[in-house]
């Protein structure tokens, strides 16, 4: 039988858990030593079993099974991204989940434009601000924060994972500003820790002022209106969910603008957000295919 690249990683780190193995029989009794024995010869059986059904088209971990997972894998797919957004007030009329509608639609377009990539689930958790005292957003209902040291443990946890699983690239992106030097910082601390380069931070994903450039080329020009949202970012939301950025009831207020640029008709600025989208994709493959030699 050919084996996976996974079975392989798996059988190997049998055979380095073996002496241990070797000691628990040492001290068991025969009848525990078979039912062991018994529980890792099925565990190597149904490892390398065959997918009894049509796999998922998805470039979602979380929505894979585990064989579609191993045999993705198998095909090649060996990079996984990890994003990170936010869950954070933005203004009026935009959901908290601002920056995980927008890493949907990216990650996406992201792994699928590679070719050899998953997403990890979205990390929506991260740093914003103090709990007590409130601070930066925190002061806003609905913001959730989670501390430095803990943004930083989870990320460390998610690496460590697909690199357990034989991932050879673990990209880290995020769509918030607060989230970049922590990730910046895990991704040094574990390639130090395992003596390879197999974390990748990418900061030319987040990239405000290129987003701002392209609207500049577009003859779109904004003026703030002090909310915490921009035009562009409502653009890049709306490729994903329309209704996240309260579109229908927006229009129906008066209120279908933002920062002096009309978002109606609906049409026209996802039409703008996909060149906003695109263009951010192309950076973000270009960046990674510098940072990993692929």
């Amino acid at each position: 039988m050919t084996h996976t690249r996974p079975t392989l990683i798996a059988l190997t780190l049998l055979l380095v858990a073996a002496p241990l193995l070797a000691q628990q029989r040492d001290t068991s009794s025969p009848d525990e030593r078979a039912r062991q024995a018994a529980a890792q010869a099925a565990f190597e059986r149904e490892f390398v079993m065959a997918n009894p059904i049509e796999p998922l088209d998805s470039i979602w971990i979380e929505e894979l099974t585990w064989i579609e997972t191993r045999d993705a894998m198998a095909a090649g797919k060996t990079t996984a991204i990890i994003a990170t957004g936010g869950v954070e007030q933005n203004g009026p009329y935009v959901a908290l989940g601002k920056h995980n509608y927008v890493l949907r639609g990216a990650c996406e377009r992201v792994a699928r434009a590679l070719g050899d990539a998953l997403c990890a689930p979205i990390i929506k958790l991260v740093p914003e601000g103090s709990i007590d005292p409130p601070s930066g957003h925190m002061r806003y209902p609905g913001t959730l924060t989670v501390r430095e040291e803990t943004f930083r443990m989870m990320l460390e946890d998610v690496t460590g994972s697909l690199n357990a699983h034989g991932f050879e690239h673990v990209i880290l992106i995020g769509d918030s500003g607060g989230n970049q030097s922590g990730m910046a910082a895990v991704a040094e601390a574990v390639n130090t820790r395992w003596g390879k380069k197999v974390a990748h931070y990418i900061p030319e994903f987040y990239n405000n002022g290129a987003h701002q450039e392209l609207l500049t080329q577009l003859g779109i020009t904004e003026t703030s209106e002090g909310f915490h949202d921009f035009y562009w970012s409502t653009a890049l939301q709306m490729t994903v969910s329309p209704e996240s950025i309260r579109y229908d009831e927006r229009v129906a207020a008066g209120k279908a603008s933002i920062n002096g640029v009309s978002i109606a008709p609906k049409e026209e600025t996802i039409a703008i957000g996909e060149k906003l989208m695109q263009h951010l994709t192309d950076r973000t493959v270009k960046a990674i295919h510098a940072a990993t030699g692929r």
